[in-house]
């Protein structure tokens, strides 16, 4: 089974493109992140208790109302997010701390999810990871698609969506999540068939075509005969997968060498 990552930054598309992917005529299935991610800190689960116990006493609204306190309060996300998103080393030093609760359940919980899909005979599965290289899952994905745009329109679609935020709310945000030209260069370098960027600067026709065009490029031999292949012969599927992991350690280890050879 194929892992197909797809990531991008703040109001660049990439939850359209989710949306299309799951969809027919590709009816692919569509593992969240941030559907996880606020699966694991629902109340009553040790990511909640966790965040309770760093944040609640410094954080006066960090709870909302809510009819039912059996569970718990359920976290307010606005202010959690006023918490941790920003430049300064105080706000860095939280979102260290909130990533460290949130990102080892929804690696456990999207673990769970590869499994049964595989179990299920799904020829690929898409991970729908916003920070897919900052949290160095990049490795298990043998193809990346990375939707881009450029910062006006990413800014512009951002404030509509998000009416409530400031311009500078908005612009931690985008930051928090990384520029997306180095995106865009870590996944062109990637190489031919592992690394598809989607610029989404246009209509939603022109997504539609460029999503069609890359889907079919990557069906291309890994459908039929080796789908069932790799489920009933399992240690050849493993093999397969163990080489896949270790090819995108050594592309990551190239991208990291690069980027240190730059700084030098």
């Amino acid at each position: 089974m194929l892992l197909i990552g797809l990531t991008g930054s703040l109001a660049t598309g990439k939850s359209t493109v989710s949306t299309l992917l799951s969809q027919s005529p590709y009816n692919l299935p569509i593992i969240d992140a941030d559907v996880l991610a606020r699966e694991v800190v629902e109340p009553g689960t040790p990511g909640y208790n966790k965040i309770l116990k760093h944040f609640e006493s410094t954080t006066p609204d960090l709870l909302l109302p809510s009819p039912n306190e059996r569970k718990g309060r359920p976290l307010n996300r606005a202010a959690l997010g006023r918490r941790v998103f920003g430049s300064s080393p105080s706000r860095q030093r939280d979102r260290k701390i909130l990533n460290s609760i949130v990102h080892p359940a929804v690696r456990l919980a999207m673990a769970k999810s590869i499994l049964y899909h595989y179990l299920c005979g799904q020829w690929a599965v898409v991970l729908d990871i916003p920070l897919l290289y900052d949290s160095r899952l990049d490795i298990f994905a043998p193809v990346v698609l990375m939707v881009a745009a450029n910062p006006e329109v990413q800014m512009s679609r951002l404030r509509i969506r998000d009416p409530h935020l400031s311009e500078e709310e908005a612009r931690n945000r985008v930051a928090s999540q990384g520029g997306v030209d180095e995106k865009v260069v870590r996944t062109k370098a990637r190489g031919e068939g592992r690394g598809y960027v989607i610029w989404n600067n246009g209509s939603r026709g022109q997504l539609e075509s460029q999503v069609n065009e890359i889907v079919k490029e990557v069906e291309r031999g890994r459908r039929g005969f080796w789908r069932w292949a790799l489920l009933v012969l399992w240690p050849m599927g493993l093999l397969w997968a163990g080489w896949e992991v270790g090819r995108g350690w050594w592309e990551r280890r190239r991208w990291e060498a690069h980027v240190r050879a730059k700084e030098e």
